[in-house]
């Protein structure tokens, strides 16, 4: 496909971007540490981190890692946190020693711990101490030689380090016991560190940057390489895509996501790094009412989420009396937004929610929508520029335009490959384009639609039923809170559409679902199973997982 959907995009978007603007990420946050030096990089907890302050700690990190641990340019260390000040301490003082960021989700199982680990060789690990307890059960079963520990609150001001980490310990009982013989303290790491010599390494564009491991939806989780280029890349061309949307130096950005998501470390991170913005780390964004109460004391110009964020922000009282008028940029990713809560957040904000697709072998961004659109219709938006993009039949030729098929993707982005498989990259990696899995049509101006996951796509009676046009219709009734679409087996048709829905009010019934699912839907796409729940279930990032519903449903069928 070429790229005539650039004439679409305004007239400032360029085309290529330049992936080599900056020598490696380290070049970029050298340069943006002193361009910004006295503003606020980072906030959490109300407390602020300076692009200077923040120079500093990741020197010392990156200083005692080289020094301290003894540890070599290519070595792994894995950070396990969620977002709190010393995530980019860590993260940038990794990269400015030369090796490989393991991001790890603290949610993780000692089972999944133990692999991830494992898979990437990592020698160190920087955990905060709700999690440890995780770690102690399988650390010496890895090659994971140094355990830097962290609480919560340690990068706050004394007074308040001390009563958050109290409270989040013997109040809220939330750090549960541990026994890590040798552990090292974050703080004692920065204050050696401070005293010792940094050295910085000869990089390039082409060293590996970050492990980012996929979610392990199917099979066991693999490890994509992302370059120092990769990850400038699709930060240039989150940049040029948003365009006028981002000023230099004044933007605030909320970021809810997990900064080991990337999506979240990406966007929200090295890009408004980059630009010399304020980010907001929010810790836990799943307390809804803390979440909104946060918002309420800044005047925010840009937030990122996904769909289940926004659902659930719209549903809250308070978020809907925020004052909106600083907000400039609202991105959804990760997963589908639903028309119900784009045009709800629309109505609130008086700004469109710009939907966006990736992938974490993608860095992750791949294509979204102009800054300029103008109602929300469903699309994941036009390639970013420097993309090609391919829509591919069953029979593995182009498709027809406007018929589904699966989309390739081919572009700086794209990643070196995952991590020591070479088999499975080579399943995925075809003479330089990414088969991405995803079911997608393309039409005449460009714009891509999402039809599904290969995965996720429901076969009744030899007919293909997408999950996400079902959960969208559901989403358009207004007693539902949020649904979930997924295939059972059925002796009658092959598969049979179940439906598992979260009311919002509770008056509502099945048949009144079914009937607004009749008005909307061809026969063989409207549910056969309706089940109402009190909670659906979701990923770290707040992603529904279908695969945990297939499973269940699954098992009580057998």
């Amino acid at each position: 496909m070429n790229r005539v959907w650039l004439k679409r995009y305004p007239e400032d978007v360029p085309a290529e971007i330049n992936a080599d603007r900056y020598t490696s990420l380290v070049d970029l946050f050298e340069q943006a540490a002193q361009r910004y030096a006295d503003q606020t990089a980072f906030i959490n907890m109300e407390q602020p981190m300076t692009y200077r302050q923040l120079e500093q700690k990741s020197r010392a990190f990156a200083a005692w890692l080289q020094s301290g641990l003894g540890l070599k340019k290519g070595d792994r260390v894995a950070i396990m946190m969620p977002n709190l000040l010393q995530y980019p301490v860590a993260l940038f003082g990794v990269l400015r020693a030369g090796m490989i960021v393991v991001n790890v989700n603290p949610l993780y199982t000692p089972r999944e711990l133990k692999h991830q680990l494992n898979d990437s060789g990592a020698s160190a690990i920087v955990i905060v101490s709700n999690f440890a307890h995780t770690l102690e059960k399988v650390v010496a079963e890895t090659a994971v030689r140094h355990v830097i520990l962290t609480r919560l609150g340690d990068q706050l001001k004394p007074v308040k380090a001390t009563l958050v980490n109290f409270v989040v310990k013997y109040i809220k009982k939330m750090v549960p016991k541990y026994h890590l013989p040798g552990a090292v303290t974050f703080r004692q790491a920065l204050s050696q560190g401070a005293q010792m010599t940094y050295q910085r390494p000869d990089m390039t564009n082409d060293d590996l940057a970050f492990l980012q491991y996929t979610g392990g939806t199917t099979g066991v989780a693999k490890g994509a390489m992302l370059t120092h280029r990769n990850m400038q890349a699709n930060l240039e061309q989150t940049k040029a895509t948003y365009g006028k949307l981002l000023r230099d130096g004044k933007e605030f950005v909320v970021t809810a996501l997990p900064l080991y998501h990337v999506f979240a470390l990406t966007v929200n991170c090295l890009l408004f790094f980059e630009l010399g913005g304020q980010n907001l780390l929010i810790t836990n964004p799943r307390d809804i009412p803390g979440f909104v109460k946060t918002l309420a004391k800044y005047p925010f110009t840009a937030i990122t989420g996904v769909n289940t964020l926004f659902n659930a922000l719209l549903n809250d009282a308070h978020f809907n009396q925020l004052d909106f008028s600083t907000l400039r940029l609202s991105a959804g990713g990760g997963m589908a937004v639903q028309k119900a809560v784009a045009e709800r957040w629309e109505k609130l904000t008086g700004h469109y929610l710009l939907e966006g697709y990736g992938l974490t072998e993608c860095s992750p961004l791949v294509s979204v929508n102009p800054y300029d659109i103008t109602e929300h219709t469903g699309s994941i938006g036009l390639p970013v520029p420097s993309t090609d993009v391919r829509v591919i039949d069953d029979q593995g030729k182009d498709a027809a335009p406007g018929e589904p098929g699966e989309l390739w993707i081919r572009g700086p982005q794209v990643m070196a490959g995952y991590w020591q498989r070479p088999d499975a990259t080579d399943e995925v990696l075809k003479n330089g384009w990414l088969l991405s899995g995803d079911i997608v049509t393309v039409d005449p101006q460009g714009f891509i639609r999402i039809v599904d996951r290969k995965k996720d796509m429901i076969i009744v009676s030899g007919f293909n039923v997408y999950p996400n046009e079902i959960e969208d219709v559901l989403m358009q009734h207004p007693k539902v809170r949020e649904a979930a679409a997924i295939g059972v087996p059925s002796d009658l048709s092959g598969e049979a559409v179940k439906v598992c829905i979260v009311k919002k009010d509770a008056s509502l019934t099945k048949e009144e679902l079914l009937d607004h699912c009749r008005r909307q839907l061809t026969g063989y796409k409207v549910p056969k199973i309706i089940e109402f729940r009190d909670e659906l279930p979701k990923s770290n990032v707040g992603k529904i997982l279908r695969r945990e519903l297939r499973d269940e449903a699954g098992s009580s069928t057998r």
